[in-house]
């Protein structure tokens, strides 16, 4: 296992560690990015308003049980005929990432809202904000906390589902794991499992630090004394 990581020859190349890493990296980012476009102003909605919470939830909920290997392998199969590129699998893998995202960041956002105290949502109305106002400067600072953990969650889940991009001839980590299975070399597929572990440990740790910038003290109930 240690004689496969320390080979120079597994890391650069076009089946390296390093690109497979960066591809990776790349398709997560941008079904991450995606999902929060996408879910952001629907938590803010529903949880600003009240409105739709029911269908919001029993959407998430529907969104939740959907197979993602079985929906890339059926996105692949429509959408062989229209693409001639590589397009015709990247596209199925950052749509059935970005559905696996959505839940997570549209509840975080949602419940975050609606978790906010009253009396702190009526003194904000009290000194004359506007409801776009109460929002932006109330609601999603408070809310913060819950809206980095369903973010962070939606990452770490994209991380670690992006590894069935391999089985329809996409790169990533997940390159290691399908290769190795096939030559039946251990070492390789062990490596790859290890480093998708070791990234979404990263990931976990950018958020969990990120938490500490981000969410103001006040929130957090903690002080510089502390």
């Amino acid at each position: 296992m240690s004689e496969w990581f320390f080979d120079l020859s597994h890391w650069f190349g076009d089946d390296g560690i390093v690109p497979l890493l960066l591809q990776h990296i790349g398709y997560s980012a941008a079904a991450l990015a995606i999902a929060v476009a996408i879910a952001f102003p629907v938590g803010c909605y529903t949880g600003h308003t009240g409105k739709g919470e029911a269908l919001l939830i029993g959407t998430t909920n529907a969104l939740r049980s959907l197979p993602s290997f079985g929906l890339i392998i059926l996105l692949v199969i429509l959408l062989a005929g229209y693409f001639e590129s590589d397009l015709a699998f990247v596209l199925p893998c950052i749509i059935v990432l970005v559905v696996l995202a959505l839940p997570p960041v549209a509840l975080g956002v949602h419940a975050g809202i609606r978790s906010v105290d009253p009396s702190v949502q009526d003194a904000a109305k009290g000194i004359g904000l506007t409801p776009l106002q109460v929002l932006l400067q109330v609601e999603l600072p408070c809310a913060m906390p819950l809206i980095l953990s369903g973010i962070r969650s939606a990452a770490l889940q994209i991380v670690s589902t992006a590894t069935i991009a391999a089985y329809v001839s996409l790169g990533g980590l997940g390159r290691l794991i399908i290769d190795g299975r096939a030559a039946n070399d251990f070492a390789q597929m062990t490596a790859g499992a290890l480093l998708v572990a070791l990234l979404a440990l990263i990931i976990d740790l950018f958020f969990s630090l990120s938490g500490k910038v981000v969410v103001s003290p006040g929130i957090t109930r903690k002080t510089k004394n502390q």
